[in-house]
């Protein structure tokens, strides 16, 4: 069936070819900039309510339906929601941690076998149970005293139950109480967080006595349940209402208080010196020994006349599957860190090469959304006289260049944590990034960019149709993320060609930006 519906873009200019960026002149953008500029909003509104209401031609789902609603009420379409409280699963390897998670949310995502060991890293949730959302975070099986892999699991669980309002702590009613979940539970007493004990794999009544003898885990009543059949499950759900909070008090969107800032970096790249000289003492050991610091240590510092909340963390060393004992520790926590972090401020040693470590770090910041300042630390010994030195910063600008192209939004700040030089410029660096973190672009602009440029740029034709942007909004803050509704997929460079068009507008600076597609079809008449 033919789509006769004008789409956003308007009359059709030059088309580009396929996965080929787009790079326009500076004239160009700014001629963009200037007619946005003198864009009535209230047409800008008007336009883009048409395009919404030309929509209920095409298949929607609740989520696009909510989305919308959203959108319709302008710049105030964001509503800022507390965190979801946060429930973990642990226990040890092979006792239906996954089956269970799989029962809570409803569908069958967690990764079921029949083998121990099979979910070795901390996965993420949401789901709902009597109107109340939250998160569901499973873990792999945990073992005391374990080596190798097990030793991951087991950090991935603590981490885990570090960052959970309440923990459910999942045993065989089969097998009982063994001495690995002795060892759990005396891990989650150290905790303190809520725990309530189930005995899983009870599939019918006459299993479940057999709970009673969990009773000297000394963890209260225990309840029998099947992950695999949902008996019980219901019951167990009912209880976990009453324990977990309305609000997370453990998760990262805490409301009001100093931001929060989590200084990253791979070891000995001056991170502590940092966070001793931001707080004028020594809060933190410094030592010349790569990786120090072991846990990240919270500290309130006062720069440039405001509050921030610093968190010191251990330098993630080379590689996960390199890494024993307290090392592997020291970078999950590194991970949690930045899990409750607001923004990023990544080290990098000016006197050694940009090495594959620094790009990993700068990548773990984006996977997490959070805004991102660059911070290129010992630049005092770059100011010294010497061809050496004079070479080594021609070096490092075409190693930014080459490797950290895809950050080139980040604000950089040239520092010496040793002797606190240019400390003061990590201030405005941090403002801008954090505020463009939270920039919320109207709904009305936003479609009248997009029509800007797919009407100097449409998509390339693929398989004989041109995929067409049908309504855009943003989502979301925090970072920044934007959904377009759209007649198919949309190339990956032009994905980033709309991207590089929104820095170009609106600047958005040390902050990622995420650009969502929803394709969908026109209604069967």
């Amino acid at each position: 069936m033919t789509d006769d519906r004008e789409p956003i873009d308007g009359s059709p200019g030059p088309a580009i070819e396929p996965d080929t960026e787009i790079v326009e002149a500076d004239g160009e953008a700014a001629a963009v900039i200037g007619r946005l500029a003198e864009l009535d909003d209230e047409v800008a509104e008007a336009r883009a309510s048409s395009l919404r209401s030309g929509l209920a031609d095409y298949e929607l789902d609740e989520e696009d339906l909510e989305l919308l609603e959203a959108s319709e009420e302008g710049v105030d379409g964001i509503t800022y929601y507390p965190a979801l409280p946060v429930l973990a699963i642990v226990g040890r390897p092979n006792v239906g941690k996954s089956a269970l998670v799989n029962r809570i949310i409803g569908r069958r995502e967690a990764v079921v076998e029949d083998t121990p060991g099979v979910t070795r890293d901390r996965v993420s949730y949401k789901s709902e149970w009597l109107g109340r959302r939250f998160t569901v975070v499973d873990t792999g099986g945990w073992e005391p005293d374990a080596r190798g892999i097990n030793a991951s699991v087991a950090a991935q669980a603590e981490v885990a139950v570090d960052l959970a309002d309440a923990v459910l702590f999942v045993v065989d009613i089969n097998v009982g109480a063994t001495a690995t979940d002795e060892h759990v539970v005396r891990m989650l007493r150290a905790s303190k967080r809520p725990v309530i004990l189930v005995a899983n794999k009870a599939d019918d009544a006459i299993r479940d006595p057999q709970a009673a003898e969990l009773w000297s885990l000394g963890l209260g009543e225990p309840w029998p349940v099947s992950a695999v059949h949902g008996r019980g499950v219901a019951d167990l759900l009912d209880h976990v209402m009453t324990v977990l909070p309305e609000v997370s008090s453990v998760a990262k969107e805490e409301v009001g208080g100093p931001r929060r800032v989590a200084l990253l970096g791979r070891p000995n790249v001056g991170k502590s010196s940092l966070l001793n000289k931001a707080a004028g003492e020594e809060r933190v050991v410094v030592d010349e020994l790569a990786g120090t610091t072991r846990d990240p240590v919270d500290e309130l510092v006062e720069i440039g006349g405001k509050l921030w909340r610093f968190v010191d963390t251990a330098g993630i060393r080379r590689r996960v599957h390199l890494q024993h004992g307290a090392d592997f520790y020291a970078s999950l926590r590194t991970s949690a860190a930045l899990e409750k972090a607001e923004v990023a401020v990544v080290l990098l040693d000016v006197s050694q090469p940009v090495s594959e470590q620094d790009v990993r770090i700068i990548d773990l910041v984006l996977e997490s959304g959070r805004a991102l300042v660059l911070a290129y630390n010992k630049w005092d010994l770059l100011d010294t006289a010497g061809a050496e030195n004079q070479d080594r910063r021609r070096y490092l600008e075409r190693e930014i260049e080459q490797d950290l192209a895809h950050v080139s939004w980040a604000p950089r700040v040239n520092i010496s944590a040793r002797t606190g030089r240019h400390l003061e410029k990590l201030v405005p660096a941090l403002e801008v990034a954090l505020d463009s973190w939270d920039t919320r672009i109207p709904t009305g602009k936003f479609n009248a960019l997009l029509a800007e440029l797919t009407a100097e740029h449409p998509h390339p034709v693929r398989g004989g149709k041109q995929p067409r942007i049908l309504f855009g909004t943003q989502a979301s803050t925090r970072p920044p993320t934007f959904v377009l509704f759209t007649t198919g997929f949309l190339d990956p460079g032009y994905r980033r060609f709309i991207t590089r068009r929104l820095r170009e507008v609106y600047g958005f600076e040390g902050t990622p930006i995420v650009v969502n597609m929803r394709v969908r079809e026109k209604r069967r008449r």
